[in-house]
């Protein structure tokens, strides 16, 4: 995928190290203009996440952002931001107290030299690196045309699980939250309990008392988990559609279709290719 190269460097602020803080992490993103209702569920999750030991990543961002650092904050617990500009510039102005407190415990990172200003396309560059240094995203809020379905779709194109929260039906700041679930490119989570069963015991890690990974997919490989995350619970997909929404060429998914089958997570219809209906992690209906 295009945007998606790894960076040169990152300049980091704080005392978490990021191979730590990476372990186990979810980025919670969303709307800056966020409605009370998006930034308490923000919050909500993010803080209920610190006590099952998930570290939360943002990007210090007004809105859904901001909310789910200082809920991981209020928790005490570990929260990382990523920045879209130099850790030096003090953007943006009003979270610079935030971002402060989150470098006291945490970790403030940015992959742009010192002195570099905000720029849109900068944080549409960042997103990828929130995907990528987590184990999953969760979108709280988004529009239409909201930066953090940029976010979610490259989670998804790394094979990387991707959440959302739904919202009131009338509310245009869930409008993008709710495509991301009617078009199974999103798994539906409203609570801490959902998110730990949607991603499961993090990074292939085995939680005390478990015999092994909580979730059958955990042991696709990450082209494999894209072409089951393209798959859709109502209606089936022809191969064709699959591979381009999961990023893979067409002999690829041809190929990882069938082997999906023999595991069961996938059957073959008269429409096509489709979850089977008792998967795990399927997309809510």
């Amino acid at each position: 995928m295009a945007g998606t190269a790894p960076p040169l460097a990152l300049w980091t602020r704080g005392p978490a190290r990021l191979d730590t803080a990476t372990t186990h992490a979810v980025a919670v993103v969303g709307a800056r203009a966020a409605t009370e209702y998006g930034e308490h569920t923000a919050a909500e999750i993010a803080h209920g996440a610190i006590g099952e030991g998930i570290t939360v990543f943002s990007g210090a961002a007004y809105g859904i952002d901001g909310a789910a650092h200082r809920g991981a904050l209020a928790a005490g617990g570990d929260t990382v931001a990523v920045l879209g500009c130099a850790l030096d510039v003090g953007y943006p102005a009003g979270h610079v107290g935030l971002v402060n407190r989150i470098a006291e415990r945490g970790a403030v990172v940015s992959e742009y030299p010192p002195g570099t200003p905000p720029a849109r396309h900068r944080f549409l560059v960042r997103n990828r690196l929130l995907a990528a240094l987590t184990s999953g995203t969760l979108v709280v809020e988004a529009g239409r045309r909201s930066g953090s379905r940029n976010t979610a779709t490259t989670a998804g194109v790394l094979g990387k699980v991707v959440m959302a929260v739904p919202g009131p039906v009338g509310s245009a700041l869930s409008v993008g939250c709710h495509r991301l679930i009617r078009d199974s490119h999103a798994t539906l989570v409203s609570s801490v309990a959902e998110l730990i069963e949607t991603v499961g015991v993090l990074d292939g890690a085995t939680a005390p008392g478990d015999a092994g990974p909580r979730r059958r997919t955990d042991g696709l490989d990450a082209e494999s988990l894209r072409v089951y995350e393209a798959l859709s619970t109502r209606r089936g997909r022809s191969p064709e559609d699959v591979a381009a929404d999961a990023g893979v060429g067409i002999s690829r998914a041809r190929a990882v279709l069938p082997a999906l089958e023999l595991d069961d997570l996938a059957e073959r219809t008269d429409s096509g290719w489709r979850r089977t209906r008792d998967g795990p992690g399927r997309a809510s209906t």
